[in-house]
């Protein structure tokens, strides 16, 4: 397997070009530290972007929804798509209003769908999104009816096409702003996860899992 996916004309970064990486292991950990993607696909001549929860397994991404989703409909018959993730990890303040920016990592997957239709391989999958969102939660979680199961669609997509796109740092001034008394700096953001909070109709127990994602574990 080859350390980097297929840096084409279409994924190369274009502006801030240096900013681009094509690296399997700085575009999975990316795929892996987000919690959720934007897919965009076109019907009918209408562009529509839709944000969804997903896992990747080696160089395939799964995706789930209604079999009467717009989105699930077009990436099962192998609709041409865009994936999307992004990691905001913090705002850049410049002096001036010019140079303000954001840090972030972000990937971006283009490539068709397929429709799993293998029960066990559709099974492993959304098992698969369930951990990616919350590990361990599959093992705890009841497990999909087979009328559950009818009613869910699995798309596969193979991690082909793709580039990252990372910007860190300070915010970068013209020479003559530096003299300005404007203050300048990084704001870090971060997603973090909250206490628990229990459906009223549950036990007191937290899972252990819950806790180590809150931070308190």
């Amino acid at each position: 397997m080859s350390s980097y996916y297929n840096k084409t004309r279409r994924v190369t970064v274009r502006r801030r070009a240096g900013r681009g990486k094509y690296d399997r292991a700085t575009i999975d950990a990316i795929l892996d530290e987000g919690k959720f993607a934007h897919v965009g696909i076109a019907t009918d001549g209408q562009p529509f972007v839709i944000p969804v929860l997903y896992a990747r397994s080696g160089d395939t991404i799964y995706l789930h929804g209604s079999p009467l989703s717009r989105l699930v409909k077009n990436l099962a018959t192998g609709a041409p798509m865009c994936l999307t993730v992004t990691l905001l990890d913090g705002l850049v303040l410049a002096r001036s209003a010019f140079h303000h920016s954001m840090n972030y990592r972000s990937v971006v997957v283009l490539g068709q769908g397929r429709e799993i239709s293998d029960r066990g391989e559709k099974l492993d999958a959304l098992r698969m999104i369930v951990d990616h969102v919350i590990p361990g939660r599959s093992d705890d979680a009841r497990g999909p009816s087979d009328k559950e199961l009818k009613a869910t669609e699995v798309v596969a997509i193979t991690i082909d096409e793709a580039s990252a796109k990372i910007r860190t740092g300070p915010p970068v001034d013209d020479a003559e702003d530096y003299e300005l008394s404007v203050w300048a700096g990084e704001v870090p953001l971060s997603l973090v996860a909250g206490a628990p909070v229990p459906d009223e109709r549950c036990g007191e127990r937290i899972p252990d899992y819950l806790l180590a994602a809150d931070g308190r574990g």
